[in-house]
């Protein structure tokens, strides 16, 4: 499973794909399907995200390309056989990506958001053996996720 969430640890978008399917290649996917509704329920949805913080996985040239086209500003720290690879060619190899360590702790809200829908025995355990009805389960517990979310906030 592949998750888009946003600060609060709640997730935006998600994705469901074979176990053998690499992370890096969905993270342009589950950018494209983001569509946050303005408040008030006017005008069109927000599609560009504010600032994207992701893990080692999703550090590939084609997707800081891919953000940098979009103009999403992002944190994604370079594994270490790219930075080792860089260096080894030396001023042919390019400049560092810019990382922002202390806006790299926030990343930890993706991992909340999976830890709250696990609390959901049918997503930790994955009994649906089919992907339509393991997406729909996914959905389910995110609505919950954000239905409590809500109810907390409101109450005293």
């Amino acid at each position: 499973m592949h998750l888009l969430a946003e600060g609060r640890g709640r997730a935006l978008v998600k994705r469901v794909t074979p176990g053998q399917a690499a992370d890096t290649k969905e993270l342009v996917a589950l950018v494209d399907a983001v569509a946050v509704p303005r408040p008030g329920r006017v005008g069109r949805h927000r599609k560009r995200l504010d600032h994207l913080t992701a893990d080692k996985a999703y550090g590939s040239k084609a997707n800081r390309r891919s953000l940098r086209a979009r103009g999403i500003p992002h944190t994604i720290p370079e594994r270490k056989d790219v930075r080792a690879s860089r260096a080894r060619k030396g001023s042919r190899g390019g400049r560092p990506p810019n990382f922002n360590a202390e806006r790299y702790k926030d990343r930890n809200q993706v991992e909340r958001a999976f830890n709250r829908l696990k609390q959901f025995r049918a997503v930790a355990t994955r009994y649906d053996k089919l992907k339509s009805r393991y997406e729909v389960t996914v959905t389910i517990a995110s609505i919950l996720v954000w239905l409590r979310a809500k109810r907390d906030r409101k109450s005293p």
